[in-house]
């Protein structure tokens, strides 16, 4: 920070990081909101020289800082691209932070709410979750627009409501050779994808894993912290930390929360002893594959469309491993929009920039459309949701451990 600093809040954007940028365009054709618009402003070098412009006083904090920063998607594909290695994603968080802090505007307390404290409560929930279901039975959410909007596209969330955190699973006495792991069951994606848990549990019990879920947890703090709530996302990776503090390997299937767990190390030591025990699911179940813990069948001659989200590829440069899981399983890969724009999920953003998230959407279906595959592998709730809202119902999307689940064990359904 300089004299007479602009920033308000514990964590602003770094102007080392900012500095770091060489401003030499690498970033500009992976950029999917330049490359939508054409505009500097709209691409990560201009958002970082927005930023830069107010950290060093050259401009100020006002409502066009803030749409800058707020129409991007922190899809971080700039990140693989540059050179220089600019950690522009948790530049852009900062910037967020700031933003949020800075400029009094309407829906604020409202979201704080809920993504700094809804999200960390299991009873609000499980509560939020009920009215869910029921509305998604009854046909009541389309009639509430921004409601309609966020849950769009959600797979129908089972009755009673499940849960996996606080559960165990395996026989840890008995079963020879077998390891612990810890499921990072999340927020939302506890009872909203709980398909994808119980495909998780299935495939690493077969594995020989021990599988825990403490009770615990909290949600991972990526929406809060995209969202600009630096705070409520800190204190939920204290949570967390506090509640992995014993597990040798913590296992995330929502590649969103992997990511931003992965990036723990800003809150402390212990924060980046837990990043690196933090792993992906399609990262264990690859190598248990690899190590022949886990059957790999015969072709099927069944092709299947991936999709790689943001935060996977991105994120956490995990590629390979989704693929080498679904050809173990049987099926022939068909890449859709290999290094392609973002599917414009990203969170809220369909919320608060409704017209970039549907072209965006729009383009990745037809992508998918395009490759002719009704069975589409997608390792992110938030891709998936993305995807079922621009793809027609003849579409299956799973994550891909849903679809080597189902391979190898005839006996299991998802809820997708």
């Amino acid at each position: 920070m300089i004299a007479d600093s602009p920033w308000v809040t514990t964590h602003p954007p770094s102007m080392v990081d900012l500095d770091s940028c060489v401003t030499c365009g690498l970033c500009l054709p992976v950029c999917p909101t330049f490359r939508l618009t054409g505009d500097e402003t709209a691409s990560p070098r201009g958002r970082l020289a927005a930023i830069s412009a107010v950290g060093e006083n050259r401009a100020v904090l006002d409502e066009r800082f803030d749409e800058i920063t707020s129409f991007c998607l922190q899809c971080r594909a700039c990140e693989t691209i540059c050179p220089s290695m600019v950690p522009f994603g948790s530049i852009m968080e900062s910037a967020r932070s700031e933003a949020v802090a800075q400029l009094p505007r309407r829906g604020v307390r409202v979201r704080r709410l809920l993504l700094g404290r809804a999200l960390r409560s299991p009873l609000l929930l499980r509560l939020v979750s009920l009215l869910a279901a029921f509305g998604q039975r009854v046909g009541a959410l389309s009639l509430l627009p921004r409601v309609g909007q966020v849950t769009r596209g959600l797979r129908r969330i089972p009755l009673p409501l499940p849960t996996a955190r606080g559960g165990s699973w395996g026989d840890v006495e008995n079963a020879v050779g077998t390891e612990r792991v810890v499921l990072f069951s999340g927020c939302v994606a506890d009872v909203w994808f709980s398909g994808v848990h119980a495909a998780t549990i299935e495939v690493l019990v077969a594995a020989g894993y021990h599988v825990d879920a403490p009770a615990n947890q909290t949600c991972c703090g990526a929406l809060a912290s995209h969202s600009g709530f630096g705070r409520p996302a800190a204190a939920m990776a204290c949570e967390n930390i506090r509640a992995f503090a014993d597990a040798p390997t913590v296992v995330v299937n929502v590649a969103g929360c992997g990511a931003h767990i992965k990036q723990y190390a800003a809150h402390g030591e212990a924060g980046a002893d837990l990043a690196s025990r933090t792993r992906d699911v399609t990262e264990v179940v690859a190598d248990a594959i690899e190590a022949g813990r886990l059957p790999v069948l015969p072709q099927s001659g069944r092709q299947v469309a991936v999709q790689d989200p943001c935060h996977l590829e991105h994120g956490q440069r995990i590629v390979d491993q989704p693929r080498r899981i679904l050809e173990a399983a049987g099926y022939e890969i068909v890449d859709v929009d290999a290094g392609g724009l973002c599917c414009g999920a990203a969170g809220l953003y369909q919320v608060d920039h409704p017209e970039t998230a549907a072209q965006l959407g729009t383009a990745k279906a037809a992508k998918v459309a395009d490759a002719g595959i009704d069975l589409v592998a997608s390792a992110n709730a938030g891709c998936e949701m993305q995807l079922r809202r621009y793809l027609d119902s003849g579409y299956e999307i799973l994550h891909p451990i849903e679809i080597y689940a189902q391979a190898i064990s005839p006996r299991f359904e998802g809820d997708g």
